[in-house]
């Protein structure tokens, strides 16, 4: 026979076979085998005969086991960077609160000047009494807002309301003084001619609500001041500008112009005129974000506003923070919250979709409740602030806040 007609006849063959068991499938194996049991200590072996057993173990029951963690439904961050600081500010303890001292009569100050110039100092600083009642003045103030809205009553005492006064005055300057025409997207130049008014005014404005025997604390708590509003050499502003601010508003405490009943207002009248004016001096002089992490940032300028938004909504009964993803609450309550404010105001200026300009807040809202993400938030004001060299090397030291 021909090798062809040996393939053929093989082939032929082999349908063959295949047609019949198709019609008649195989008896089953003559064998017999007890079934199998898993023992619940062992997923390889029977609890009956203690033979190997291939047969695959029975799925975990969910009965004593708390369910997955809800998440929203939402595109997810992409391409997150690798963090090594993430876990230590996992497993660090949230910030607490503390009294701010105040300092006694006659009082020597000095003008403050700048001390941290690498990591040493960083934890030099960290270690002090100074930095731990600094970060307790800021958790005090997160604490003075829980569960309230900015429109809601509050005390005002009359050195907020100078305060108030003279922050608006600084928003009336921008109208004063219109951005230059100039091809340049960022730092318009008429920036510096508004930040030299405010550099020769500053201390005039101190003076107007500081009582009498303090008025001599105008060579310290002025540089604090001017340098809450941005650069003017670099036309630029940050969150160490914003931290600048929270220090002025320290050292006042310090000096006992600001005691404690004044924190709600200090908050929900004081901080939010002076977000107004720094939202106006960013989109009329188009200050250039200082140090921003990107789209890997909370946010390009501010940082203390999440915080004391997310204390805010506490315990709120019907908005968690899945709902920055609803426009509708955005609109109609960005007025009343920061946190929410900032949400809009990102949304904004940015293009896109919400998770790929702004991941970190994006994963923030998958947090389940408003309490997790204040503390999330202050452990992280603590490393991606207060720990930073290239953000507090431009801090300053005095005698109200002290090189310890």
């Amino acid at each position: 026979m021909k090798p062809e007609t040996e393939i053929s006849q093989a082939m032929e063959d082999t349908t063959k076979l295949e047609e019949e068991s198709q019609k008649t499938p195989p008896p089953p194996p003559t064998t017999t085998t007890h079934k199998h049991h898993f023992n619940s200590s062992s997923t390889t072996t029977c609890c009956s005969c203690g033979e190997p057993t291939t047969i695959s173990p029975p799925p975990p029951s969910w009965s004593g086991v708390s369910p997955p963690n809800y998440r929203p439904i939402r595109a997810p961050a992409i391409n997150l960077p690798p963090n090594n600081s993430q876990q230590a500010i996992i497993l660090a303890p949230v910030p607490q609160s503390q009294k701010v001292p105040i300092i006694s009569l006659p009082h020597q100050f000095q003008i403050p000047s700048k001390k941290i110039h690498s990591h040493e100092d960083i934890r030099h600083f960290h270690d002090s009494d100074s930095f731990k009642n600094f970060l307790g003045f800021v958790v005090a103030l997160s604490e003075s807002v829980r569960g309230y809205r900015i429109s809601d009553q509050c005390y005002e005492s009359e050195t907020l309301v100078l305060i108030n006064s003279i922050l608006e005055t600084l928003i009336n300057w921008i109208d004063e003084i219109p951005p230059a025409q100039q091809s340049s997207r960022y730092g318009n130049y008429s920036y510096r001619v508004w930040y030299e008014r405010l550099v020769e005014k500053s201390e005039s404005l101190m003076i107007g609500f500081l009582p009498e025997e303090l008025r001599s604390g105008v060579i310290e708590i002025v540089p604090y001041f001017t340098d809450s509003f941005g650069n003017s050499s670099r036309i630029d502003y940050g969150t160490g500008h914003e931290t600048n601010f929270v220090a002025w508003l320290y050292c006042l405490a310090r000096m006992g112009v600001i005691k404690e009943e004044d924190y709600h207002g200090v908050v929900c009248r004081v901080f939010v005129k002076y977000l107004a004016l720094m939202r106006k001096l960013q989109t009329v002089y188009c200050l250039e974000p200082a140090g921003s992490h990107g789209v890997w940032g909370l946010d390009d300028y501010h940082f203390l506003p999440f915080i004391f938004g997310s204390s805010q909504l506490i315990d709120h009964k019907y908005m968690k923070p899945k709902s920055i993803h609803n426009d509708d609450i955005l609109e109609n309550f960005s007025e009343e919250y920061m946190y929410l404010s900032c949400i809009a105001f990102v949304k904004k200026v940015k293009k896109g979709l919400f998770a790929e300009h702004s991941p970190l807040l994006d994963d923030i809202s998958g947090v389940p409740n408003w309490k997790k993400v204040n503390g999330g938030l202050l452990k992280m004001y603590r490393a991606e602030v207060l720990e930073k060299v290239p953000i507090m090397q431009h801090f300053l030291f005095g005698s109200l806040i002290k090189w310890e």
